[in-house]
Parts: C-alpha cells; structure tokens; sequence
C-alpha cells in the first residue's frame, strides 16, 4: 500500500503519555508481572488484561481484598515499584562500574602502568558488553603494569582472585535488563512544534509515575495533565472521560482536538470522545490496533508534523498507511 498524506486543523492535542510519548513498558510489565506471580496468576494474561488502563481498576480487579481506604496508597506504591524497575538498570550497572575500579586500588602502577581506566570496557547503555573471556584478557594486560608489594600474597592467587571479582560483576551486569523510560521517536519535535496551551497529557497512570517518567525524558508535565487520580474523572480508558477533561481544561471542545494513543482501550477512548485519533505502532502491531477506529495509523511521530495557523490553531500533516 503507498502511503498517504493528508492534513486537518484542530484547536489542540490530547496525549497519552506511555507508548505514546515514552517507552516505559518493560518497567510496567515487570511490576504487573510482580503482582501476577503474588496472586497466582498467569504474568501474560495480567499484563495484556492491564495495558492502557488506571492502575487503580487494574488493583481493583487483581487485589479485590483492597480497601477503599488502602487503594490510594496502594496505587502510589505500585506505581513506585515501576520507576523503580526503570531505574534499576542505571544505579547497578554504576555500582559495578564502581566496584571494578576499586577492585585493583590496593596495587602500586609502576611507571609503565596504561592510561586507560579498567571502567572504559563500555559504555553505560548503548555499546554491548564484551564477551567474558576477552574482558579478563584485558585485565590481565591491564594488571601486568602494576608492582604487587611484598607483603601482598601471591601474585598469581592475587591476580585470580581480582578477576574472580571482575568475573561476578560482569556475570551480574549481563544478567541485568535495562527497562529504563525512554523517549519515542518524533515525540521531543512534536511537543516543541506546540504552543503551551495547546496540547495536554491524559493518561491512565497516576501522578506518581506520570510525572516521574517524563521527567526521566526530559520532557516537562504540561500545566493540563490528567492523571489516574484525577478526583474529577467518573472513569478511565476505554471510557472517553479523560480526554474529554483535558480537552475542557484547556478550553476547547473534544471535538476540535485530536488524541493521540497507542493503546486499544486508549484509542477506543479517544474515539469516543469525538476527537480525530492518531494511533502509534509503538507498543502494538498495526493489526492488533487497526480495528480500534482510529482515524490514522502510523508508525510514531516520526510520520506527522504539525505547523501552527495564524489564528493559533494547529495543522497536522499525516503520512501513513491507513
């Protein structure tokens, strides 16, 4: 199928914030997974029954022996436990960068010790780990310019045991899964094309994690943001409520606003509200979101662009295949 171009006018933009604007699922579906295997569950059937929903249904339908009174420290803590796993990655794989350098402090370099830091094995996210048996080599090299004090124990045994510790760091950091928040593609030139005023967030976490994932981007929580716990939402997604309230704190009818979702029940929700709907293939494939009614279906944000009118209004130019 050739793609396609077509624009239209809207007063402003609706965002969802996760798979639409960040990519923090990996950290989602590990803390969902959490709560699967305490209750007994099957983690994919909990985690597909989970995506693009208020975490507060999703602990009403899960852990229905919640109080009302313990679901709002409930929904805090859970959603901790997802920045948690976002964060995780960072702070370990610093603390064995750590560890590694200090393992060989106690030796004296001669005067023929190499310049480079034993630490430059790799970069923190986007260079592969080298493989294992090479690492040790390069710490051998690196180990045979220094002078071991007599009254150190053995060179050799000494030499083993620095590389039986090089050896359980790295096994550990390979062991580690990055589930880091990231930002999607096209999504920091598409808020910068936007006047403030005219765009928000409604999305269906709450303030907690909201707020802590896209700080982690860089990107600033616009004055309209509409959280999970929004006192003044009846009902979350697929329910058209949120967008609905974003687009009439902003002060425009949902009708002349376009929503941008990747979820199923985001976009079902985006539909109802009257909106024109973009969805992203960011988290889903094209065919498990194509029946949703969405009005365009691209790949990300890469595919729109958005040119502000005189009168302040926004013109999105769509190139897709749907």
């Amino acid at each position: 199928m050739s793609p396609s171009t077509q624009s239209f006018i809207v007063d402003a933009a609706l965002f969802d914030m996760d798979g639409t604007l960040v990519d923090s699922i990996a950290a989602v579906e590990k803390a969902w997974g959490n709560v699967a295997e305490e209750i007994g569950q099957d983690p994919e059937y909990v985690i597909a029954a989970t995506h693009g929903k208020r975490a507060i249904d999703n602990l009403r339908q899960f852990k229905p022996h919640l109080k009302p009174e313990e679901m709002e420290d409930a929904v805090s803590q859970f959603e901790q436990t997802i920045l948690d796993f976002a964060d995780e990655y960072g702070k370990k794989t610093s603390s064995y960068q750590s560890s590694i350098i200090s393992s060989p402090a106690t030796l004296t370099p001669t005067s023929s010790a190499p310049s480079s830091a034993p630490s430059s094995r790799r970069s923190s996210r986007t260079n592969s780990l080298f493989e294992q048996d090479a690492y040790d080599i390069k710490f051998r090299n690196q180990l045979a310019g220094f002078a071991i004090p007599e009254s150190a124990i053995e060179e050799e045994a000494a030499m083993d045991g620095i590389t039986e510790d090089i050896r359980a760091a790295w096994n550990a950091e390979h062991e580690l899964v990055d589930r880091s928040v990231r930002i999607l593609p096209g999504v920091r030139d598409m808020m910068d094309s936007i006047p403030k005023g005219r765009y928000a967030v409604a999305t269906s976490g709450a303030k907690t994690y909201a707020y802590g994932a896209m700080s982690r981007v860089g990107i600033t929580p616009p004055e309209v943001t509409i959280t999970a716990c929004d006192k003044r939402l009846k009902a979350g997604k697929p329910a058209p409520d949120p967008f609905i309230l974003a687009a009439e704190c902003l002060g425009y009818d949902p009708k002349r606003c376009v929503v941008w979702e990747d979820s199923p029940s985001g976009i079902r929700a985006g539909v109802a509200s009257g909106a024109i709907v973009i969805a992203v293939c960011t988290s889903h494939t094209r065919d498990k979101i194509a029946h949703c009614g969405a009005h365009y279906i691209v790949e990300n944000m890469e595919s729109v662009k958005c040119d502000v009118q005189s009168d302040g209004r926004l013109k999105f130019t769509v190139t897709s295949d749907a």
